[in-house]
């Protein structure tokens, strides 16, 4: 699913969401089983296929939602879903529109969809199953019960990528600190940062849908997703082939497009940085400018950090640097300087002068490297 159809199709989940007063609606007409066509949009061209019916024009009400849905016809809501505006409507959409729907009311629920770019809902009478149509998407709503189960199995997977992510992070640290950075160590985590976001995005997907059953969710996957996105940026703008420019985030946006199988091939992400390598990446060594190392251990104006950069080109010239060389920096002045100075020093020593860490079952266990 595209970026774009991503977002509507979590837009309409919100809207169907526990807690809404449209779900409260739903459960009501799935209990009495009378099933349901529902349109949410009051624009022109749902208005142009709608014939007949009763124009209603009342506040929305779960209870008068429910009593509405009794009559055969559709229903039509404002799209603010405030209003009721029409019930026992027909609908007359473009019957060329293609639709791989059998029933009656859910090819003309999709071909609604298609036509108006509105959320149309149909309710399954017998079947008891909620459809939801948004412009050529389709997805079929499911229990709470069933969401939250699924939901928490994602969760778990989306910790265990984000061990992973920790550990590679804190692995290109001590080879950045080192001068031993490779082709291999900065797009390895890339690699992974995109699998936690997209594995993030499943997990947002279930969390719209659980709607206020889902805020315990949301505070985990907020904590656990803390930085990662600044993260991965940093880590672009490092490692970026200077003949790409000051693109990060449109880099980030490639990378995170990519397939499940086109990231398994880091020459696919190397490329996406400009790198035109073959063969074993990690033959290939490389030197991060120092954005990501430099911004952790001492925050600085973005046009201090900028003059910091162009000044000494890569991070093992910055820690090379001394506080005469570092005051020479366009905006930096002396006590700046020795604060960064100092801080970059205490940074070097936390990493490569205590025994590295590993993250393995939520442990922080000693890496041998």
């Amino acid at each position: 699913m595209k970026e774009q159809e991503e977002k509507l199709l979590l837009e309409s989940l919100k809207r169907v969401a526990p807690g809404t007063t449209i779900r409260t609606g739903i459960e009501y007409i799935l209990q009495g089983k009378t099933g349901g066509l529902i349109v949410v949009g009051d624009s022109d061209e749902v208005l142009k296929i709608v014939n007949g019916g009763f124009y209603i024009g009342c506040n929305f009400s779960p209870a008068k939602f429910y009593e509405l849905a009794k009559m055969d016809g559709a229903i039509i809501l404002s799209s603010d879903v405030k209003k009721v505006l029409y019930a026992n409507t027909h609908l007359f959409p473009n019957p060329e529109i293609e639709t791989s729907e059998t029933g009656t009311r859910h090819r003309t629920a999709e071909r609604v969809a298609k036509q108006t770019n509105s959320l149309v809902i149909s309710i399954s009478q017998k079947r008891d199953v909620v459809t939801l149509y948004i412009d050529s998407i389709k997805y079929m709503l499911e229990e709470p019960r069933v969401v939250l189960s699924k939901a928490n199995q994602a969760l778990q997977t989306l910790e265990k990528y984000k061990k992973g992510l920790d550990q590679l992070t804190f692995n290109l640290t001590i080879r950045e600190l080192e001068d031993l950075v490779t082709i291999f160590d900065a797009v390895a985590v890339l690699q992974r940062s995109a699998i936690v976001q997209k594995t993030e995005k499943e997990v947002r997907k279930y969390i719209y849908e659980l709607g206020t059953d889902g805020r315990l969710l949301k505070m985990q996957v907020e904590e656990l997703m803390a930085n990662v996105v600044d993260e991965s940026i940093k880590i672009i703008k490092d490692y970026t082939h200077p003949k790409k420019g000051d693109i990060s985030a449109k880099i980030k946006d490639e990378i995170n497009s990519l397939s499940a199988d086109e990231l398994l091939d880091l020459e696919n992400i190397a490329k996406i940085l400009g790198y035109d390598v073959e063969g074993n990446l990690r033959e290939f060594s490389v030197h991060p400018k120092g954005i990501r190392i430099v911004t952790e251990a001492r925050r600085l104006p973005q046009t201090v950090l900028d003059n910091l950069i162009n000044r000494f080109g890569n991070l093992r010239n910055i820690l090379d640097a001394s506080i005469e060389d570092l005051i020479e920096v366009p905006g930096m002045g002396k006590i700046r300087a020795k604060s960064l100075y100092d801080k970059l020093k205490k940074f070097s020593e936390y990493y490569l002068y205590n025994e590295p860490f590993n993250f393995k079952g939520g442990v922080v266990q000693r890496l041998n490297f």
